[in-house]
């Protein structure tokens, strides 16, 4: 039975991959929609809980997809920093659900969430000097931070 070994081409799909699931989990655990969450007064516009998993599980494919792409299409210095764009990005969006879900600070959180939203728009033009198409892929990034922030500062405004 014969070893299969990943061709360049393959091996950025499955690290971007790999780190998109890391960032999801590390995420995730940090989510608690426990007896505190469920208390929370929370505007009338939010969707439903059930909801959030499958949108960011497309965001984080949309960025590893985007992070493939820079990390096809550009040299070993330029992709080093912008890896090291996506790596902040990926920090503060696991600090993000810490200090909400985790902490219990929906206030903390919605300080943290202006530099979250900045990596992400940082990120873009980052991508944009390599690719077109992974500037698009990160727009629904930017969207659906900008709307969790604007539903974090409702729920520090009812609470």
């Amino acid at each position: 039975m014969g070893v299969s070994v990943l061709t360049p081409r393959q091996r950025p799909v499955l690290v971007a991959a790999v780190l998109a699931i890391t960032v999801a989990a590390l995420g995730a655990s940090a989510t608690d929609i426990g007896p505190w969450y469920q208390a929370l007064r929370k505007p009338s516009w939010q969707p439903p809980d059930l909801l959030f998993g499958p949108v960011w599980t497309l965001i984080y494919a949309l960025t590893a997809y985007a992070g493939v792409l820079v990390w096809r299409g550009s040299g070993p210095p330029r992709r080093m920093q912008i890896m090291g764009v996506f790596a902040l990005n990926a920090l503060l969006n696991v600090l993000w659900s810490e200090l909400f879900f985790n902490f219990h600070r929906p206030d903390l959180s919605l300080i943290e969430v202006v530099p979250f939203w900045l990596s992400i728009a940082w990120l873009m033009v980052a991508v944009g000097s390599v690719s077109r198409r992974a500037v698009w892929l990160l727009v629904p990034y930017l969207a659906w931070v900008a709307f969790a922030g604007v539903l974090n500062l409702a729920v520090v405004r009812l609470n």
